[in-house]
């Protein structure tokens, strides 16, 4: 029997006394002072350290998460294990608190859909440095909350459009060092990327080719994070084009990794640095140039400050005519909006040029060039105007036209239709027939002109014969030169008559 002396406190010379204690007394006063994972919420699982919310199961020989869990813990370390696979029930109960799991080093081939059920607030998921070959539809679909997802160091070779749906929240994922070949644009497309995705790592993959168009239209804040290097690119002046943009935007992609980012020559298979490719045959690669924003008299435009830096507002505008325009509105036909862009109303010939946006960033401050082109007329509509280039081709095509139809398409001066033509006469040796002959070389008839059936009242000739050529009398002129006379076709008849001339 256990006795406690006890000293009454108004007896100060009194002799101490002691009086017995219980078991259930002793076990009440172990429990007031045993540490809380002794409580009914669990235990430390062997092996295991615990300190407060942490659990640490680093480097224990295991082949199974250990049960139970408490279920207060907030991060649980499992790494450098011999956990093969993640199954379902691996946390058999909910754990609210969790909101880091690590489990690296583990050889982990096997991820269950159901895995990450209990756990809906975890916000820190490492599985790198695993034997991980496929991410499967709806792997992670649980992890709403997810910001952080390590998956680089595996043998991923095959990634589901769906694998990383319903992840609103993350913003880093690291693919390196895997088996990618595809890359996977529906990460970055707008409309079915993650929306608050900062950094994306697909260095030391298998990738030949990238959408260097689509990752050109990207912020610059996500190109900032966009890590390339180390992949068996194809040399192309498009992906030359990016990086160059980004050495020039001092993107940490490019700046960082300049010596890593190679690509194969076409044909030969040479492995050169992207950013000399610049004037290098076989491709002869340009240098990018930003591209200029045009517009015309009285539209409105809005300048986008596309930094590198996100979330940054402390920013403001340098007109081409050097006025700073600050704050967060206005009501003039310059604004700086809400998002740090620049609204340019009603514009005019004297607002093309250089804007400057000037931008306080964490580390840094940075400065982004928009240049500016305002057109000297207006622009009412995409269908109101055509093309310079096509209207000059519509112009030729009818000019060539109009000539054809006055070539081989003008009206007949008749008033019929030309019937057939009279053969020629037979030739005749005869002088008198061949040259002297008043006979009219055209028959009255079909093909006769319109004029030939209007005769005049004289309407036969010497001997009888149709004159056909016939014209009607003039009137008499008075004056000095009334004894001028028109010619007549009957002085040809007159003077070659049928009185034979002798030689």
């Amino acid at each position: 029997m256990l006795r406690v002396p006890i000293m009454p406190p108004s007896c100060p010379p009194c002799v101490a006394m002691r009086v017995p204690m219980g078991p259930l007394s002793l076990l009440l006063a172990l429990s007031l002072l045993s540490p809380p994972w002794g409580s009914a919420a669990g235990s430390c699982p062997p092996r295991c350290v615990c300190a407060s919310n942490l659990l640490s199961c680093s480097q224990a020989n295991l082949s199974v998460v250990p049960t139970p869990l408490p279920r207060f813990t907030a991060v649980l370390d499992l790494s450098h294990n011999n956990v093969t696979r993640l199954r379902a029930d691996w946390a058999p109960a909910r754990l609210p608190h969790l909101h880091a799991l690590l489990l690296s080093h583990n050889g982990l081939a096997f991820v269950s859909t159901e895995a990450f059920t209990h756990v809906p607030r975890l916000r820190h998921l490492d599985l790198s440095s695993n034997r991980l070959r496929t991410l499967d539809e709806n792997l992670f679909s649980d992890l709403g909350e997810l910001e952080v997802l390590l998956l680089y160091n595996n043998e991923i070779a095959t990634v589901d459009r769906t694998a990383f749906e319903n992840l609103g929240r993350l913003r880093k994922l690291y693919l390196g060092q895997n088996r990618i070949a595809r890359f996977p644009l529906e990460l970055l497309r707008e409309g079915t990327r993650l929306p608050q995705l900062a950094l994306l790592d697909l260095s030391a993959n298998r990738l030949r080719a990238v959408p260097a168009g689509e990752l050109q239209a990207l912020p610059a804040w996500l190109r900032d994070r966009l890590y390339l290097h180390n992949n068996p690119l194809n040399c192309d002046c498009l992906l030359f084009q990016l990086l160059d943009r980004g050495r020039r935007r001092h993107l940490s992609a490019v700046e960082d990794f300049q010596d890593e980012l190679r690509c194969a020559l076409p044909g030969t298979g040479t492995q050169v640095k992207i950013l000399d490719l610049a004037g290098k045959q076989p491709l002869n690669c340009s240098k990018a140039r930003e591209a200029v924003l045009e517009a015309h008299l009285g539209d409105t435009v809005t300048l986008g400050c596309d930094s590198r830096w996100q979330g940054v507002r402390s920013r403001h505008w340098v007109t081409p005519g050097g006025d700073r325009v600050l704050g967060d509105g206005g009501n003039g036909s310059v604004v700086l909006l809400a998002n740090g862009s620049l609204e340019l109303r009603a514009l005019r010939p004297e607002d093309t040029g250089t804007y400057s946006c000037w931008v306080a960033g964490p580390l840094l401050n940075e400065t982004v060039y928009v240049e500016l082109l305002v057109h000297n007329f207006t622009l009412h509509g995409p269908h109101d105007t055509l093309n310079t280039a096509y209207t000059t081709l519509v112009g030729c095509i009818l000019s060539v036209v109009l000539v054809l139809i006055y070539l081989y398409l003008t009206p007949c001066r008749c008033c019929c239709c030309r019937g057939a033509e009279k053969p020629p006469a037979p030739r005749d040796d005869s002088i008198n027939s061949s040259v002297l002959s008043t006979t009219p070389n055209h028959a009255g008839g079909a093909g006769e002109p319109c004029g030939s059936h209007i005769a005049s009242s004289a309407g036969t000739g010497q001997n009888g014969r149709f004159k056909g050529g016939g014209t009607p009398p003039l009137p008499v002129r008075q004056g000095p030169k009334a004894q001028r006379k028109v010619s007549d076709p009957d002085s040809v008849s007159s003077v070659f008559s049928d009185t034979p001339i002798v030689v």
